[in-house]
């Protein structure tokens, strides 16, 4: 992981330790954590380990599923995406990290397999999702539009075969075990 990726990662685990939605219980959750604190080093391994993000139910903060992720934190790496990937892993995917919420506009550009399109809000609630088959080719490309902080893509169906939707939680958890 490259170092700027590494600050973006970090800076969300600082957030989530200071009450940012990520990572942390949520106001009128009765205080219970959707994720275990990523605060709380678990071994004395320095190994650093892909990033990982939890998407939990929003009425129970059960967690319905876990993937590695790379981060894309810049211009470059979000307009590429997946695109120079042949394919994603069972518990795969990529986190798109902007500074702030906005409305952002998703394409599936020089995809070679689908995938699902999550956005998630500044407060770590999922805001839309979308099933995105590949396109023929590169003309009209069919637009998959959403509010967000963070888009998460995943394989396709992994938020059906889940039962991840629209209100549910998205934590992200430590990266590096010291």
């Amino acid at each position: 992981m490259d170092r700027r990726s590494l600050a973006v990662v970090a800076l969300l685990v600082v957030a989530g330790c200071a009450g940012s939605p990520m990572g942390t219980s949520e106001p009128g959750s009765g205080g219970a954590a959707t994720t275990a604190t990523a605060c709380s080093p678990t071994s004395q391994s320095t190994e650093t380990i892909p990033p990982r993000v939890t998407v939990c139910d929003r009425e129970t903060s059960e967690a319905l599923g876990t993937v590695a992720v790379e981060i894309a934190d810049t211009p470059d790496a979000r307009y590429t995406g997946l695109s120079e990937h042949e394919s994603l892993g069972a518990n795969e995917g990529m986190l798109f990290v902007y500074a702030s919420e906005g409305r952002h506009t998703y394409v599936m550009r020089s995809m070679d397999f689908p995938i699902d399109i999550v956005y998630v809000d500044a407060d770590g609630r999922i805001t839309e999702i979308h099933h995105a088959p590949t396109e023929d080719d590169n003309e009209d490309l069919t637009p998959y539009p959403g509010r967000g902080k963070w888009v998460l893509e995943v394989p396709y169906n992994w938020t059906v075969e889940r039962g991840v939707e629209v209100g549910d939680r998205v934590v992200v958890e430590d990266t590096e075990r010291n």
